[in-house]
């Protein structure tokens, strides 16, 4: 294995800033010094003027393979989440076939073994008639279990009361949970068509979707893990209401129920459906301003736990449809890290709090063993950041298959210098390295 000397970078870890050398051999941080190292390494990059951070680690992708490949591959997406300093990811179970095999789950990570450029793990899928396959699941290499309790996936809906107390009381895994009542839904969706037809437009999304739907979902996924004290993770939490069923008065270490935020959900608001239409519908519904902007107050107040991005890519073609045939999901990954940092830049949060959400905060959520962070013996998973390049998203510079993303024109003001991926430097200036691929993320459970 190839060792890597980092000279002269600002490191941004743990809360803290300073400059330092990182010297990486055998796939690990060796040594960390403010003094400077001089040893000999197969590569010396000057990181003069650049920021290292830890590689972002994203807890809700959608890569479309096997089944889907005509939207996305694991090798392409992994691919473009490299070049955007996402180092690990966790890819979700409604392929096709689904992943609610033990059998089926494997495959997922036997190809990703071939193929993906980042480190990787896949939840395991619940249905309505799986529970006792789901309970198979070996905590120490998968990431948990993944619960639809929403209609965003057909027939993967898990809305069998008795079905989800069996596997609330007994699952000893993360239950990661789609939270959205479909009973409200269906009924709102009804009502709309009832008014306009096949012509619904983009602005009722948020309403079809509403408020309600997603709190009476969240609110009834956290009481059934009070009762039966399970750990159980809400991913994308998109409404204020919501908000009061997560904690902030206690370190996330001691947290049973956690909560994460999308990008898109802190990034769009539905004031701009009138523009954007079916590019930025997604479920949950991206919703108002005010919801935007609870958001964030309990993102910095620690209400909220992680950032990911829910990456979910459909063709162009596809989202070209009316709003009942348009798919629902945003293609983020190569763009989730600059994106939070252009925050960063215009005073919604501090760079320190973008690496404690996407980096620290997930790797301790999920108890994944000795990467999010860097430190002598870790895993050597490290983004540098350039913090004073300017640059605009376009077709050109895209890594998605679908080869669109909901940000093009968009100017960013920091950009991904280098990716270095469980000791490998996969992506550097603008080039990527193939040579090795990315590793399964192990649980210290």
């Amino acid at each position: 294995m190839s060792s890597i000397l980092i000279k002269n970078a600002e490191l941004i870890n743990e809360n803290q800033r300073f400059k330092a050398d990182v010297f990486i051999n055998d796939n690990r941080i060796e040594e960390i010094s403010k003094q400077g190292i001089s040893r000999n390494a197969d590569r010396i990059i000057d990181a003069e003027g650049l920021w290292l951070m830890p590689g972002v680690i994203d807890d809700q992708v959608h890569f479309r393979e096997p089944g889907l490949t005509h939207k996305a591959e694991i090798y392409t997406e992994a691919r473009a989440a490299v070049a955007g300093g996402v180092t690990s990811f966790m890819e979700m179970p409604n392929t096709v076939p689904q992943a609610i095999t033990q059998e089926l789950l494997q495959e997922k990570y036997d190809r990703a073994a071939q193929c993906a450029l980042g480190n990787y793990s896949f939840f395991m899928g619940g249905t309505n008639d799986n529970v006792e396959e789901v309970l198979k699941t070996d905590p120490k290499n998968v990431c948990g279990i993944k619960l639809f309790m929403g209609s965003s996936t057909g027939n993967m809906l898990v809305d069998n009361v008795d079905t989800l107390r069996d596997i609330f009381s007994r699952a000893e895994l993360l239950i990661a949970t789609h939270c959205e009542d479909e009973e409200t839904i269906r009924k709102n969706t009804e009502n709309y068509k009832e008014k306009y037809g096949e012509d619904i437009p983009f602005e009722a999304h948020p309403l079809i979707r509403s408020v309600e739907s997603c709190y009476k979902s969240s609110s009834m996924a956290v009481n059934l893990a009070k009762e039966y004290n399970t750990r159980l993770h809400i991913l994308h939490i998109s409404t204020a209401k919501e908000l009061s069923l997560f904690r902030n008065d206690i370190p996330l270490k001691d947290k049973r129920i956690t909560s994460e935020v999308c990008v898109h959900h802190l990034s769009f608001d539905s004031s701009q459906y009138s523009a954007m239409g079916s590019l930025i519908k997604c479920n949950p519904a991206i919703k108002t301003k005010e919801d935007q902007d609870a958001l964030w107050e309990a993102l910095l107040d620690d209400r909220l736990d992680i950032i990911a991005t829910d990456h979910a890519p459909h063709t162009w073609e596809e989202k070209q449809s009316k709003y009942l045939k348009a798919p629902s999901g945003l293609p983020l990954i190569q763009h989730t890290l600059v994106k939070m940092l252009e925050h960063a830049r215009n005073g919604k949060i501090s760079v320190e709090k973008v690496v404690e959400k996407m980096c620290h905060a997930p790797a301790d959520m999920f108890d994944i063993d000795q990467r999010g962070y860097i430190r002598e013996g870790y895993w050597a998973d490290l983004v540098l950041v350039d913090p004073s390049k300017t640059w605009s998203v376009n077709k050109n510079n895209l890594y998605y298959k679908c080869a669109w993303s909901p940000m093009e024109g968009e100017t960013f003001h920091h950009a991904i210098h280098s990716t270095i991926v469980s000791g490998h430097l996969a992506f550097h200036n603008n080039q990527f390295d193939e040579s090795r691929w990315g590793m399964r993320l192990n649980f210290n459970r």
